[in-house]
């Protein structure tokens, strides 16, 4: 499961300025621009290169199902790579990031405290440096696991302990069991 990763890439999505291309003509060519050839076009989908060919040339009007779910996927992730820079970079430095979640949450409390996990569903403000941890571990392809414990560490700070207001003798606490994860820079 890569939660976190696609959240992520749904984020970027929506600050998109511009559409990418939306016929099967028009992606290939843009894959083809950004990859080089239809050779290593036809290596990331899973198809061979004539058929590339074929759908650059218009011989083709459709793929199959799963070839166009992959198309669109190459399409999205490699399109205005700046606009996603600009705005994690603006999240990574002084916007933060907000994720909203519905999870179940275990964490080790002091004896005579329950630490019984229990789902939540929080909307949870992180500071930019939360989002700056996270970029970084994306860019160096750590697990999902590890991006959740980044995640987990900013919702216990900033909601359990209240930034140093309660709950201090909280020590760890984890993400578990995600009905679904969503975030927003």
């Amino acid at each position: 499961m890569k939660e976190i990763e696609d959240a992520i890439e749904r984020a970027d999505r929506e600050a998109f300025t511009k559409e990418p291309p939306k016929t099967l003509k028009g992606q290939i060519g843009y894959l083809i621009r950004q990859l080089g050839s239809a050779k290593a076009v036809a290596q990331e989908i899973g198809v061979t290169a004539d058929s590339v060919n074929r759908y650059r040339r218009g011989a083709r009007k459709h793929a199959r199902d799963d070839v166009a779910a992959k198309i669109d996927n190459a399409v999205r992730k490699r399109w205005q790579p700046l606009v996603r820079k600009r705005r994690q970079k603006q999240a990574a430095t002084t916007g933060g990031i907000t994720v909203e979640t519905r999870a179940r949450f275990g964490y080790t409390a002091p004896v005579g405290t329950t630490d019984d996990g229990r789902f939540r569903r929080l909307t949870v403000h992180l500071p930019p440096e939360y989002a700056r941890r996270l970029f970084d571990a994306r860019d160096a392809g750590v697990s999902d696991q590890q991006m959740r414990g980044i995640i987990a560490e900013g919702f216990k700070e900033v909601y359990f302990q209240d930034g140093g207001g309660r709950a201090m003798g909280l020590s760890d606490v984890e993400i578990n069991d995600i009905d679904y994860l969503d975030l927003d820079y």
